[in-house]
């Protein structure tokens, strides 16, 4: 997926290999530059247009389109041949002929177009409405939006938008929307993340509140501009999911997808059906656990845009962050019942150690000034942290007027520490919280630890500095899983420095990760030629010179 993301991006396979061959330590393998250049030669060689209104498949090599037509997953979706170079493709089959490509290997370059829709006008204000305060997009906003718009050809307009939490995603998609002005439908996590939205939108842009419609579990209004939350969309009833009809109910001109790599199947289903407009991802990881990422890029778009975390951290728009692992030991009673757990037990009694109390509340002493957030996945030791903490708790049971409630408390410094479940790892605008401390997650989730990470980056007054903690259970699942969390982060150029509990309950300082210049950057030495690289293009934080203890290297599963 890499591959065919750099290639929708204008990459080329011999840039892609000269990026590898500079910032790789040793040797690339010539069996790794041929499968790079087999792989990013199959994007592009399938295309879908239309010809006089109708839709069609197309290859400049019949042989390539008489082997794909032949896959069972594909003849069914085509239609009537035209000649040996094109067949003709039923206007409604355009995504799951697309899902269908990807699935066998061959990647179809989409330049179909799309149906422009209602017209909304829209502007982006030069000040915000609220504070006064000058408001215009950063320079890599604006890049994120023309990378996506492509000047409004059909090779645009589809895709996903890849920036760190706190680097102002909603802002990207403001841009695109007012490239569009055409009415927009935008699907959230959550209510309070529908309301942040259109407070934003409001703060930011003309749109006025009567222009502005939430369709969520608490109120359901259709305006030109409607934020829907996933859970209504994907509420069944008698087997049926009635609120996918949102889709269909207007003219919709483009559809937002937030933290898109969440999208819950019904809406990937729903997606397939909806070619025809433009569609717009944003996300802080393309991660899926469940390595289904290929159905993003076939029914949302290619990757347009991505910015490493570390070079946004440099030129100061998201908050430089310190990364620790706190292992913790397992107390002799609770070791025999971890040994005799099996499956999801196991883990649970590892992630749920009580010996995990002294080093949070000394992290929480430690940061007495701070404004902290502790976040967990058992309902049942986080009601414990709270109640020990003596803190507000948010999880999926805390009524929405609640949670606003405080969460504004937060952000006004009235409450200085939240316990938050899993509710907490999305979409919420907490730009004051500057330490977060994970005590159990989801398994190995590398796309939660990235999103809990961005809880506190974004900047803060004065430049001040966030910090990630993580207790983890020493020889434990809670250990293993904590080094495959870790992965993305550490792709992006963060380093965890790992300490023992008795160095955080001692009150004893803890040492900084290494810095960011142990990583390898391109030699000038070397002879080596110019990397030339497309307009837009954002290379990938450096790989470091040595990967910290506490990254297991990927290994391809059996069967890839």
């Amino acid at each position: 997926m890499s591959l065919w993301n750099a290639r929708a991006a204008g990459m080329s396979a011999e840039e892609i290999t000269e990026v590898l061959r500079t910032y790789s330590r040793y040797a690339v393998p010539a069996s790794i530059l041929v499968e790079i250049a087999d792989q990013v030669a199959r994007y592009g060689r399938l295309r879908l247009s239309k010809e006089d209104d109708a839709l069609v498949l197309s290859s400049s090599e019949p042989a390539v389109l008489e082997e794909v037509l032949r896959s069972k997953k594909v003849s069914p979706l085509v239609g009537p041949r035209l000649d040996a170079g094109r067949v003709s493709v039923p206007t409604g089959e355009r995504g799951r002929l697309k899902h269908a490509l990807i699935k066998i290997g061959w990647p179809v370059e989409d330049l179909a177009g799309y149906s422009p829709g209602a017209p909304l006008p829209f502007a982006l204000l030069g000040a915000c409405a609220g504070s006064g305060a000058a408001f215009a997009l950063r320079r890599f906003q604006v890049e994120a939006v023309d990378s996506f718009w492509a000047a409004g050809k059909a090779a645009g307009g589809s895709g996903v938008v890849v920036l760190p939490c706190g680097a102002g995603k909603t802002v990207v998609a403001m841009g695109v929307m007012e490239k569009a002005a055409t009415q927009t439908l935008i699907l959230v996590t959550s209510i309070v993340a529908a309301r942040q939205w259109k407070s934003e939108l409001l703060d930011k842009t003309d749109l006025t509140e009567d222009q502005i419609g939430e369709y969520s579990g608490e109120t359901k209004t259709i305006r030109p501009v409607t934020i829907a939350t996933y859970q209504v969309m994907t509420h069944r009833r008698k087997g049926q999911f009635p609120h996918l009809a949102l889709f269909q109910e207007q003219n919709w001109g483009l559809i937002v997808y937030d933290e898109v790599h969440l999208l819950p199947a019904p809406v990937f289903r729903m997606t397939a059906d909806i070619q025809s407009k433009r569609r717009l991802g944003l996300t802080a990881t393309l991660v899926r656990e469940d390595r289904r990422e290929d159905d993003v890029f076939s029914l949302i778009g290619p990757k347009r845009y991505d910015a490493p975390w570390r070079d946004l951290e440099a030129q100061g728009w998201i908050a430089p962050a310190v990364c620790t692992e706190v292992r913790v030991g397992v107390p002799e009673y609770l070791r025999f019942e971890y040994a005799t757990a099996e499956g999801q037990d196991r883990y649970r009694v590892a992630a749920t150690n009580p010996a995990k109390m002294s080093v949070l509340r000394a992290l929480v002493e430690r940061h007495a000034s701070d404004r902290v957030l502790v976040i967990g996945q058992y309902l049942d030791q986080l009601d414990d942290v709270a109640a020990a903490l003596s803190a507000p708790l948010i999880t999926g049971k805390t009524p929405t007027a609640e949670r606003e409630k405080l969460y504004a408390a937060f952000r006004e410094g009235s409450i200085r520490l939240l316990v938050v479940s899993k509710v907490a790892n999305f979409s919420i605008d907490l730009p004051e919280a500057n330490v977060a401390i994970q005590i159990s997650g989801t398994f190995g989730s590398r796309q939660e630890e990235a999103q809990r990470l961005g809880r506190i980056l974004r900047p803060k007054a004065g430049g001040g500095q966030a910090s990630f903690y993580t207790l983890v259970s020493r020889e434990t699942q809670d250990q293993e899983f904590a080094l495959h969390r870790q992965l993305f982060l550490a792709e992006q150029g963060y380093r965890y420095s790992i300490v023992d509990a008795a160095q955080v309950i001692g009150g004893e300082p803890l040492p900084p990760p290494p810095p960011q210049g142990e990583y390898l950057a391109p030699s000038d030495s070397d002879g080596a030629p110019p990397v030339v690289r497309p307009p837009g293009y954002v290379p990938a934080a450096p790989l470091p010179d040595v990967l910290p203890d506490n990254v297991i290297p990927f290994r391809a599963s059996r069967g890839k």
